[in-house]
């Protein structure tokens, strides 16, 4: 590991002044469960580290506006736990997707010591970024080698992007669900995003896979989507992993819909760890809005979240498995009994 200047302020405006307008001389560190292994992999090799764990107050707070809220309206700091998301009363009541998805990241030691914002700003898990002696897109190369190489856990949706990774964020799926907007923190002040506006699909080495500048730091997401008179919110996270713990995903559907009767209403599916981005499906959205969520509509939206993919010589087993968790999560929000799992 190359050495670093260790830097730990005490509170978002003392951090900034201490980044770079460039990406790579300086890096954040939250809970330390990404960046550390970039680093020992040679991935990162930043001159300065700028630890966040020093920073208190709202940063490592969970506030939920229950007064005249239904749901509760929630603002999560940047620096709040995955466990501390995934046991939060309000969340687990209000927004089950997002706790359920908070509480099946890795294990409970990486949930114990992993972060919201590391989460929505950690880099990507392709094998060809993570070696060292791959100069790939990312790192300033002329090539993606997933394209045609090993790639099983890849993206499917793959049209118009030259790097196929997926998005490794379980938490980024559910906000975009609930409609989430992100407070950002830069040398000009600070400023909100749509959290659906926070990703991009990287393309070279100056990039990331989110849309925040080198000098801004994540403070806090807050959502709080409002169902109509008499009509509850309901939402599921499915995922389909090679295991039950310390994996990754290799496909991720949320369903959020207020239930009028039995009747879904403003339906969201977002999907993700499918492509370099989380995906809104206005497709599948579609197959559910106004209706009952039944075998036959659940089946209809599953297959509607799978128009456009182009997946690559190795993952289109991921189909599939994309068009059944986006079924599952629909029939699950809607508290149909979980059949598959008995």
């Amino acid at each position: 590991m190359k050495n670093f200047t260790y830097h730990q302020p005490t509170s978002v405006a003392t951090a900034l002044p201490l980044l770079d307008d460039k990406w790579g001389k300086t890096e954040l560190l939250a809970g330390g469960t990404d960046l550390h292994d970039l680093q020992k992999e040679y991935v990162a090799q930043p001159e300065k580290v700028v630890s966040l764990t020093g920073i208190g107050g709202d940063f490592r707070k969970i506030t939920a506006a229950m007064a005249g809220m239904s749901p509760p309206r929630v603002t999560i700091g940047a620096g709040v736990k995955l466990a501390e998301i995934a046991e939060d009363k309000a969340i687990r009541e209000a927004y089950p997707a997002l706790a359920a998805a908070a509480g099946m990241i890795a294990g409970p030691q990486i949930r114990n010591m992993g972060t919201l914002g590391g989460s929505l700003c950690q880099r990507n898990r392709c094998w060809y970024f993570r070696d060292e002696h791959v100069l790939c897109l990312l790192k300033g190369g002329r090539k993606c080698y997933a394209q045609e190489g090993e790639n099983q856990y890849h993206a499917i949706f793959t049209q118009g992007h030259p790097c196929v990774i997926v998005h490794p964020s379980t938490l980024a799926p559910c906000l975009i669900a609930f409609g989430a907007t992100a407070k950002v923190a830069g040398p000009n002040g600070e400023r909100e995003v749509p959290v659906e506006k926070l990703f991009q699909a990287p393309v070279k080495e100056t990039q990331r896979e989110h849309t925040l500048a080198p000098n801004e730091i994540l403070v806090s997401v807050t959502f709080g989507p409002t169902a109509p008179a008499g009509a509850k919110l309901a939402s599921a996270s499915y995922e389909v992993k090679q295991r039950e713990t310390n994996e990754w995903p290799l496909v991720q559907a949320v369903v959020a819909f207020a239930l009028s009767g039995k009747s879904a209403k403003g339906v969201r599916v977002v999907l993700g760890h499918v492509a370099p981005t989380p995906i809104v499906s206005e497709s599948a959205a579609k197959a559910l809005e106004g209706k009952e969520v039944t075998e036959q509509t659940a089946t209809a939206a599953g297959e509607a979240a799978c128009e456009g993919v182009r997946p690559l010589n190795q993952n289109g087993y991921k189909v599939k498995l994309l068009a059944t968790a986006v079924k599952r999560a629909a029939l699950t929000a809607a508290g149909a009994k979980p059949y598959w799992s008995e």
